[in-house]
């Protein structure tokens, strides 16, 4: 561990460091806000493994004779703490050999930044919806078409007894994913503070044509939302959107919404 902790700790510092300073990378796992603080820790990671590297260490088999080995008895004993005690141990005074296995994740998160969540993520979720309500949205901005998430779309397709989706275009940018019957979704994933609390909102797309899109692919719809179901039930989730335009986008900087 002493020899490889410190590069363990400069790897993942500098991990921090490059996905923080150098870009957006970070937008992937958290929320914009966030980045001061990763900065503070990895800067603190690089700082400790730098001290933790110049540091004198001293091993416990050093030859110091301080009782470690003690042979008082003369019996060449060199007791349980003592050299003997060491045999058939798989470490020397740097410790176990095979510590530099912690380096390996570090030196993968420096070089192989992990994607954003994508469709393999939303398909592993059920449906989550808000415990919400049915009743009144707030007014849309005038003019067509309006741009809205994924999440807000949903939201007032679904709970919105004001109908203030009826007759107004929209667009809607997010990542395809595809349903079992052939179906398939604008997608986005829906990060309150991380990644890991990501939950899913997908549209379904109707009148897009017949190219089949890979999952994942980034596209902006532009449409009108065609009703279904009772207004907050099972029926009327997902929305369905039927398509005017589709277009081919690239991912954004910052691939999840906000709730």
């Amino acid at each position: 561990m002493r020899r490889y902790g410190p590069a363990a700790l400069l790897l993942t510092g500098g991990a921090v460091l490059r996905i923080t300073l150098l870009g957006d990378l970070y937008l992937r796992y958290v929320q914009a806000g966030l980045r001061p603080y990763l900065i503070v820790s990895g800067a603190a990671l690089v700082l400790l493994g730098l001290v933790t590297a110049v540091l004198p260490h001293h091993d416990d088999d050093d030859g110091d004779g301080d009782g470690d080995g003690d042979d008082s008895d003369g019996d060449g004993d060199c007791g349980p703490t003592g050299h003997a005690g060491h045999v058939g141990h798989s470490h020397g005074p740097a410790g176990p050999r095979v510590a530099w296995l912690l380096t390996l994740p570090a030196l993968a998160l420096l070089l192989f930044p992990p994607p954003a969540l994508g469709s393999y993520s939303a398909g592993r979720e059920a449906a989550q919806r808000a415990a919400q309500g049915v009743g009144t949205f707030p007014a849309l901005p005038a003019g067509d078409p309006v741009e809205l998430t994924v999440a807000a779309f949903s939201s007032r397709a679904i709970y919105d007894s004001g109908r203030s989706l009826k007759g107004r275009t929209v667009r809607l940018t997010g990542f395809v994913t595809h349903g079992d019957d052939g179906a398939w979704y604008v997608t986005r994933l829906v990060v309150t503070c991380c990644a890991a609390d990501a939950t899913t909102g997908k549209v379904e797309v109707r009148d897009a044509g017949d190219d089949v899109l890979p999952a994942d692919t980034w596209v902006t719809v532009t449409g009108t939302w065609r009703p279904r179901g009772a207004l907050g039930s099972d029926a009327a989730w997902p929305p369905v959107l039927d398509a005017v335009t589709l277009t081919r986008v690239a991912q954004p900087a910052d691939p999840y919404e906000k709730p």
